[in-house]
């Protein structure tokens, strides 16, 4: 398991370009040919209810996530080109942002 709060996010890709027809499970089999999928999500849209285009996929492990990355980029998902690419960390990046830390 994860070390002293280290993440998963080498495990976890990014999925962009999704089609509206692809749900989670549609997005599990297509990367579960690379290795063992811990989840796969697409994320939907809080007003509409529909796929906002992107997802998150999780395996196992480093490797097979990389194997899919390579073996599932600028190809066809429900007539959809898609985009893999590793996940970063929501928030990621310096501390406060442009101009944070200022005070009056």
């Amino acid at each position: 398991l994860a070390i002293m709060g280290d993440d998963d996010s080498k495990n976890k890709l990014f999925v962009g370009g999704l089609s509206f027809d692809t749900d989670d499970n549609g997005l599990s089999d297509a990367f579960s040919k690379f290795g063992t999928v811990l989840e796969a999500r697409v994320v939907m849209s809080r007003e509409t209810g529909r796929s906002r285009g992107f997802g998150f996929v999780t395996f196992d492990n480093e490797r097979d996530a990389e194997d899919a990355k390579a073996g599932l980029t600028d190809t066809e998902l429900d007539g959809r080109r898609i985009r893999v690419d590793n996940a970063t960390k929501r928030g990621s990046g310096p501390r406060g942002g442009r101009g944070g830390g200022r005070f009056g």
